[in-house]
C-alpha cells in the first residue's frame, strides 16, 4: 500500500505508483524537477477550482477546471500516450505544451 506521507510505492518497472492498493501511472521521471513542481502546482490549482465551481453550481467553470486538470496530468505523463512509448523529444514537447517557458 502507498504511503501518503512520503514517496508512494512504485511498481518494479517504475511506470506506476501504488496508492491504497490501486495502481496509477507514475509521473514521467524525465521531467526536470522544477518543471514537474510547476506542473503539480497547476494541477492542484485546477483541482481546487473544480471544487469551487462544483460548490457554486457553475458547470461551465467546472468543465474548464477539469480540462486544466486533464492538461496538467497529460503534461506530467500520467494520462495520454504512456511516457515510456514516447521519444525524448515527444516527452519534452508534451510538458512544454503546457509550460512554454519550461
Amino acid at each position: 500500500m502507498g504511503d501518503h506521507g512520503g514517496m508512494p510505492e512504485h511498481t518494479a518497472d517504475g511506470r506506476y505508483v501504488v496508492i491504497d492498493g490501486r495502481r496509477w501511472r507514475a509521473t514521467d521521471p524525465d521531467i526536470p524537477e522544477d518543471v514537474a513542481a510547476r506542473l503539480r502546482s497547476l494541477l492542484m490549482s485546477a483541482r481546487r477550482d473544480v471544487g469551487t465551481a462544483k460548490r457554486a453550481g457553475d458547470a461551465e467553470a467546472e468543465q474548464q477546471a477539469r480540462d486544466r486538470v486533464h492538461a496538467a496530468k497529460v503534461a506530467l505523463g500520467e494520462r495520454g500516450t504512456p511516457w515510456w512509448e514516447q521519444t525524448a523529444a515527444q516527452r519534452r514537447r508534451r510538458w512544454e505544451g503546457v509550460l512554454p517557458d519550461a
